[in-house]
């Protein structure tokens, strides 16, 4: 299939604009550093992976085999329950986060969600679409939930099932809530009907591998877990994996006669060429390979941090984080490099294809924008 000359012109601009724009993207957790398009051949093919990727379907042009191994592989990294876990590749952590809420309202019907100022702002979509009732708790000054807050507030509603959303990564601070604290203050107020959802959509590729570990999984207390595969993982196409623990998801489970499986995903249809690309990283890559894109990504967040600091600049970060926070800069810098900006501050989200180069250009455009201003 061929379109015109004009056609054909604009497309290969187009191309160009975005690669353009990805030598100068900064602000997002989105890797640019893998080549996936050894898997270009599969454009050709109609993968759909609906239905449970572990139950046989009559559609057969699927990816499930590669699914499976792809969520299993993520079942080890966050220390599910042996043979007591299921999960699937999904669209991307807010779907994942929608799938961990939703688990929580069917196994606490009276339940109310516990979520801070600094969660994802897609928590509150989510939770009105399932009509919960939720309170937000306050953060501390690094962007983690304020434990005492939240103790106090569970304490004096422990009539409900509380159903904690903890961030594993916020979305400016990259700040990681201690799940094993969470659980600790369940465990003290004497609350047996309780969930725990971790949104790693961040963190979750790489919390794993952190030297000390953070406590963000099912070792730790986590019911489910959402991670996002386009961020650590750099996949061209959004998506995510949501994992649960096996006796939550068979609760909302039932059998669909018209695909010949079991409906137990958000949606119907889903992308088959996300849990394959998901696959290829984890076979490419290894262990070994993540733990290496990772001591990458720390060097240039401490090389950016440092840089800053020297130049005067206000910048910080949470241990052990790829996000380097400093004062917002100036419109033209923030809009050249992409960077997220929110009540006053910007970040850098020091990504694998991050380079020193970029974070030195960076760093030079924002102090010429001063003295400008100046």
């Amino acid at each position: 299939m061929l379109v015109s000359l004009p056609h054909q012109k604009r497309l290969d601009d187009f191309l160009h604009r975005l690669r353009q724009a990805g030598k100068q993207e900064l602000g997002y957790p989105t890797a640019f550093d893998l080549d996936y398009s050894v898997l270009a051949e599969f454009l050709t093919v109609n993968l759909n992976n609906c239905g449970d990727p572990f139950m046989p379907m009559t559609y057969q042009v699927n990816s499930h085999e590669f699914e499976r191994e792809a969520v299993a592989f993520f079942a080890e990294l966050t220390r599910a329950p042996k043979e007591q876990w299921w999960g699937y590749v999904t669209n991307g952590s807010t779907e994942g986060n929608l799938y961990g809420l939703y688990l929580a309202r069917e196994l606490h019907p009276t339940g109310i969600v516990y979520f801070s100022q600094d969660s994802h702002y897609s928590v509150s979509k989510n939770l009105h679409f399932l009509n919960m009732r939720h309170i937000m708790i306050r953060s501390q000054e690094n962007g983690e939930i304020d434990y005492d807050d939240l103790r106090e507030t569970i304490r004096i509603r422990r009539d409900a099932p509380p159903i904690v959303f903890a961030n594993i990564g916020t979305t400016m601070k990259e700040a990681r809530d201690d799940v094993g604290r969470i659980r600790s203050i369940l465990d003290e107020l004497a609350i047996e009907q309780r969930y725990i959802h971790s949104d790693a959509a961040l963190c979750g590729g790489y919390a794993a591998y952190l030297d000390p570990r953070p406590a963000w999984d099912f070792g730790d207390g986590a019911d489910s877990i959402s991670i996002s595969g386009h961020k650590f993982f750099a996949t061209p196409i959004p998506c995510g994996i949501v994992l649960a623990k096996r006796a939550h998801v068979e609760r909302i489970g039932h059998s669909v006669a018209y695909i010949g499986s079991m409906d137990t995903t958000i949606t119907g249809s889903r992308n088959g060429l996300t849990p394959l690309m998901l696959w290829y990283a984890i076979s490419a890559l290894g262990h070994a390979g993540m733990k290496r894109r990772l001591a990458q990504s720390l060097a240039i967040a401490a090389y950016a941090e440092e840089q800053f600091k020297r130049a005067g600049i206000a910048a910080w970060r949470n241990p052990a984080a790829l996000t380097v926070i400093f004062p917002q800069p100036a419109g033209a810098v923030c809009n050249k490099w992409q960077l997220a900006t929110a009540n006053g501050i910007s970040h850098v989200v020091c990504m694998p294809h991050v380079t020193r180069q970029q974070v030195d250009e960076l760093l030079q455009d924002i102090l010429a924008s001063a003295v400008e201003v100046s």
